[in-house]
């Protein structure tokens, strides 16, 4: 049971991680948040299209991973 646990929990962190590097960066850093770029952070813009399906599939992901993790804490020795 511990095995399988563990075997997706890489799994998961791993498509975790392919699909954040997938997604497309929000703010210009640093200097976009001084400049005023800290208003997109805080507006109300929709994500459409691609970025949308990402934002959705790395919520499932990151809930599946704690998930995975407390099973692989509970189960594990």
């Amino acid at each position: 049971m511990h095995a399988l646990f563990m075997t997706l929990l890489v799994i998961d962190a791993i498509a975790l991680i392919i699909v954040v590097l997938l997604q497309s960066g929000k703010s210009a850093g640093l200097s976009g948040a001084i400049s005023g770029g800290a208003e997109q952070l805080f507006g109300k813009q929709k994500a459409r299209g691609m970025d949308l399906v990402l934002h959705r599939i790395t919520v499932v992901l990151a809930v599946f991973f704690i998930l995975l993790s407390l099973a692989v804490s509970y189960f594990g020795i």
